[in-house]
């Protein structure tokens, strides 16, 4: 397994009125995360927010290409990303629901308290299959086709790339102690989007 320290290359906010940030996604111009206000849309570039969804948003922000998704509760909402408007909603497929991301058709949740991630189908909310993680997992996203998540246990934060297949630790980024990351978003390419959890800021790290 390769190990080496996380290479954070910038830092947003703190916010006004935000005290903590739970998901975190990406649309390809604006980095959406999800905190006690709602979803906030910022410029990665200026470091400015852009607008506010004041809603439920208590974990993981995905983003489909066209549609963001939110974890709100046992809930996760479809949302038009330019009113804000929720389209429909499916299940949550746990009870401590964390990190959320899009990829191959599919979403990906993490379950922080379980240790498990789970690929579940975006119409029904099914699950299709799950990977156990001996970790709490936070926040989860692809890159690449490689599968990356987060973890969060005490003052030890990492994020970690796994086989998507076994779940087998391949890689890990660590974290400066008591830098959490809770919500986790690649940009696509060489950057990954990390919310900070109750820093209430949104961090950048280098994925190589």
């Amino acid at each position: 397994m390769k190990q080496s320290a996380a290479n954070i290359v910038r830092e947003y906010g703190p916010f006004p009125g935000v005290d903590s940030v739970h998901g975190v996604t990406w649309d390809g111009e604006r980095v959406w995360f999800a905190n006690n206000l709602g979803l906030i849309a910022l410029d990665p570039d200026s470091g400015e927010t852009l607008n506010t969804f004041a809603m439920a948003a208590d974990a993981g922000t995905a983003f489909d290409g066209q549609h963001l998704y939110q974890i709100a509760g046992n809930q996760i909402h479809k949302i038009d990303p330019a009113s804000g408007r929720v389209l429909g909603s499916i299940p949550a497929p746990g009870g401590s629901d964390s990190g959320l991301t899009w990829a191959e058709g599919s979403l990906w949740v993490g379950e922080y308290q379980d240790r498990q991630i789970h690929q579940i189908d975006p119409a029904s909310g099914k699950i299709l299959r799950t990977l156990q993680s001996n970790r709490f997992v936070t926040g989860v996203t692809w890159v690449d086709g490689e599968f990356w998540h987060g973890t969060w246990e005490g003052e030890e934060s990492e994020l970690r790339r796994i086989d998507p297949q076994s779940g087998e630790v391949l890689e890990t980024l660590d974290m400066p102690a008591g830098v959490g990351v809770s919500g986790l978003e690649s940009d696509g390419a060489e950057q990954f989007f990390c919310g900070g959890g109750n820093s209430g800021r949104v961090r950048v790290v280098r994925r190589r």
